[in-house]
């Protein structure tokens, strides 16, 4: 059963991580042999193990993901982002980020208020905590299919950036909702305070980090300082907020990320340890990603949602208009300039804006005292079984039919150099 509150209501035991590994290393196998996603094969395991009398029970609470789960993922993605090309499309990311997730979030909540008939406060709520494609799913997605060059950067960018737009506006509709007030200038300033504040504590434990990293040629010595630098980054950013909006952690993890990944060849850490470092975070990612779509899984298997059909349906139709709406025009706005986008990156941006983890993080922390909570809930739930399983399985042959697959030899020559 799920947690009802914010609260880690069953942790993560050393039993059930050694079950979770051991599950995620057989889904693997069997993923690659069938040729389904890695992560769609762990979440049906988790729905299986839901129903098998194991005792297997693992809550997901705003909590786990966000000082648990989310800061190991975040900063390995930011590690093989080169900030030259980040900076050269940096403009529509952000414009993704921003506008992208503010338009995403009003026409999901016009849809939800006028079609479903829930109350402004209740939809703009669901509308905002939705709008923002998820970088748990989206980078396990676009890494296991093996995509590449600006595309990956322009998703996975987005999908990094568009958390401090989400959670600042999720902030304030959560305030609307319980009953108070906040102004266009405090509602501003924390916005601009998340940004500058996660930013500014990446650079801040970044910089600690490699400045001892530099004084050592121990590569474990190096891993750990790694580690520090992703919780740390993200814990330091959490802790600190405005009018009840705290300062981004995922910026904070990705600035954190992005400065170890691209001070290489200043020589802070040595050869091996960047070797080490790039298997030791490779298999964290491997390791959270088993921990939380399993998870997701479990919890999925104990929603009920037959009582909330006709709201999920009408939000799955919601998020999809909303996405494209979003999508298409903002690249629009730059078909004629050096940022201009083509129609197949636009394309696979909208299908690819996952929903996953981050959501239901987020409506986990909705407080049990605002009205429709359990239903924003049991919708949420919906929303992100739709695109784990309709998005997530047809990711990768809508990539192939546009082309946007590395060219690398036939599926047979691949699985045999895999194999080698």
């Amino acid at each position: 059963m799920l947690a009802e509150t914010g609260t880690i209501e069953r942790g993560l035991s050393i039993e059930s991580i050694e079950a979770i590994l051991l599950i995620g290393a057989v889904v693997a196998i069997i993923a690659r042999r069938l040729k389904v996603p890695y992560t769609v094969g762990l979440v049906i395991a988790g729905i299986v193990l839901a129903f098998l009398p194991l005792g297997f029970e693992i809550t997901f609470s705003k909590e786990m993901l966000f000082k648990v789960l989310l800061p190991p993922l975040i900063f390995e993605a930011a590690l093989y982002i080169h900030w030259k090309e980040l900076k050269r499309d940096l403009i529509p990311v952000i414009t993704f980020a921003s506008a992208g997730v503010l338009l995403s979030a009003g026409i999901t909540a016009a849809f939800m208020h006028f079609i479903v008939g829930w109350e402004w406060t209740m939809a703009a709520l669901f509308g905002v905590l939705i709008a923002a494609t998820d970088p748990v799913s989206v980078i396990a997605t676009f890494k296991e299919a093996k995509v590449e060059g600006r595309l990956r950067l322009l998703v996975e960018a987005e999908s990094l950036f568009n958390d401090t737009t989400a959670a600042v506006a999720f902030a304030i509709a959560l305030t609307f909702a319980m009953g108070q007030s906040m102004t266009v200038g405090t509602a501003a300033a924390a916005f601009v305070l998340s940004i500058a504040g996660g930013i500014a504590s990446g650079l801040i434990v970044g910089l600690i980090c490699l400045w001892i990293a530099g004084r050592t040629t121990d590569h474990l010595v190096e891993i750990a300082l790694t580690t520090v630098a992703a919780f740390g980054s993200f814990w330091l950013a959490e802790q600190f907020g405005f009018a009840g909006v705290h300062l981004s952690g995922v910026l904070a993890s990705m600035t954190a990320g992005v400065l170890v990944g691209n001070t290489n060849e200043l020589g802070f850490i040595t050869e091996k340890g960047d070797e080490s470092i790039e298997d030791f975070w490779e298999f964290a990612a491997f390791v959270v990603n088993s921990i939380i779509f399993i998870v997701l899984g479990i919890s999925e298997a104990a929603q009920d949602f037959k009582k909330a059909a006709f709201a999920i349906l009408i939000a799955i139709i919601a998020v999809i208009v909303a996405r494209a709406a979003a999508i298409y025009p903002i690249s629009a706005l730059y078909s004629r300039s050096r940022w201009k986008i083509d129609a197949e990156h636009q394309h696979i941006m909208f299908w690819g804006g996952l929903r996953g983890a981050l959501a239901l993080a987020l409506a986990l922390g909705i407080p049990e005292s605002v009205p429709y909570r359990s239903e924003i809930l049991t919708v949420t739930f919906g929303v992100v079984a739709f695109s784990v399983f309709a998005q997530g399985l047809t990711m990768t042959p809508l990539l192939r039919k546009l082309g946007q697959l590395p060219d690398s030899g036939s599926e047979v020559e691949v699985e045999e150099k895999e194999n080698q």
